[in-house]
């Protein structure tokens, strides 16, 4: 079975031993939360440093999905290592893969994914969670990253289908305001336009609150790029928010 390798992570696997399946499975790592044990199995996040690299290897047992593609299950770890390959081709900023396989054992269906850790970004909840000790340039750059980053994803034909707060990490680079995706898990692409578009920012925004009205128009401002089209969004935007409040 051929694995992936990342081209640029290959040469310090390969000096630590462990450029192979087998050798990533097997290795002794404290788990950084407790084991997934939803949909039959398990699974387990763990942080590995190697040589001043840090990566997430993430290893699950018969974790699975199920679709139309794939009545019988296939992991979890393989739908979210196609979606990052996806946004990678797309030009959608989000995670990256070192290493992507999986074995079948027995009745077992194993999976291991290796992603660049994201060390010197900071998750969008965490930025939220001190809002209001960050200066209004701050706030306004931090906010335009992000929909500037929600732009790229759905002009890209993707929904990301969990667009919390907490799956959009930022970093402040030579005064400017990067913005990427993880948990790609549920993604798919975008098939009822404007629909959609409105289904994947109204999580965000409704777990946003702290940005106020005008945050939100910030935030949709540099979203549509068209600020004729704001008004009309914020309606539909806010309908949506209303009626999932509503339903608790």
């Amino acid at each position: 079975m051929t694995d992936f390798i990342a081209e640029s992570d290959r040469s310090v696997l390969e000096r630590n031993g462990l450029a192979d399946f087998d050798s990533l499975w097997a290795v002794q790592l404290e788990a950084v939360d407790e084991p997934n044990v939803e949909r039959g199995g398990w699974s387990s996040v763990f942080r590995l440093e190697l040589d001043g690299a840090a990566f997430y290897l993430k290893r699950q047992s018969n974790h699975l999905t199920r679709s139309l593609a794939h009545p019988f299950g296939q992991p979890t770890f393989a739908r979210e290592f196609r979606n990052i390959r996806r946004y990678a081709r797309l030009g959608v900023p989000a995670l990256q893969a070192a290493f992507f396989g999986q074995r079948k054992v027995g009745s077992e269906q194993r999976a291991v994914l290796l992603t660049r850790a994201l060390d010197g970004w900071t998750d969008l909840d965490a930025l939220l969670s001190r809002w209001s000790v960050l200066g209004e340039k701050q706030q306004q750059a931090v906010i335009s990253a992000t929909g500037e980053l929600a732009r790229t994803l759905h002009r890209a034909g993707q929904m990301h289908g969990c667009f919390y707060p907490k799956h959009v990490f930022l970093r402040e680079q030579d005064d400017d305001w990067q913005a990427c995706l993880i948990d790609l898990e549920k993604t798919r692409p975008l098939l009822w336009g404007q629909r959609d578009r409105i289904k994947d920012l109204e999580p965000l925004v409704r777990r946003a609150g702290c940005i106020g009205d005008d945050g939100v128009r910030w935030l949709l401002s540099s979203y549509l790029d068209d600020d004729l089209l704001l008004e009309a969004w914020l309606r539909r935007l806010n309908r949506r928010r209303k009626d999932k409040e509503a339903r608790g």
